[in-house]
């Protein structure tokens, strides 16, 4: 399997993923009005997990909307451009906002796992942070060099 077959297989999951998050976000009220009759605690703060999940799941899906136009670049050939900084530093704010809200969640609802998304969100948005600031810096020597030739 060659690189681009890769690429391809990436962008049509990352679409599928787009794509089931938004519904799965749209339907949340219904989900946790079913799933409150299993759990006690989601019928009794039925409303605040509604909120905090739907906040996360909106920018789950920018995160991946920001991945779905960099995935493009790279199916172009030309993934050294401006717009894939500017995705990188929206993924980076993308995330910590994820991170707040779980950071929110932790005193009405805390669990291991809540602990390990704030973790994986604080990762994930300096990671995207120090990869916008690493393509800023090959974007600029790109244009030198298509200025040099």
């Amino acid at each position: 399997m060659n690189n681009n077959k890769i690429t391809r297989v990436t962008k049509l999951i990352l679409d599928i993923m787009f794509f089931v998050g938004i519904i799965v976000t749209a339907t949340l009220p219904v989900s946790f009005r079913f799933y409150g009759k299993y759990n006690d605690f989601f019928e009794e703060y039925y409303l605040q997990m509604v909120i905090i999940f739907f906040i996360s799941g909106v920018f789950a899906i920018l995160i991946l909307g920001e991945l779905r136009k960099m995935f493009s670049t790279v199916l172009k050939d030309d993934c050294f451009v401006e717009g894939n900084v500017k995705s990188l530093n929206r993924m980076s704010i993308y995330s910590f906002a994820i991170m707040a809200v779980s950071l929110l969640r932790l005193p009405l609802y805390f669990t291991p796992a809540v602990s390990i998304i704030v973790i994986v969100f604080l990762i994930a948005g300096l990671f995207s942070r120090v990869l916008a600031i690493v393509f800023a810096k090959a974007v600029e020597y790109k244009q030198e060099n298509d200025f040099t030739i």
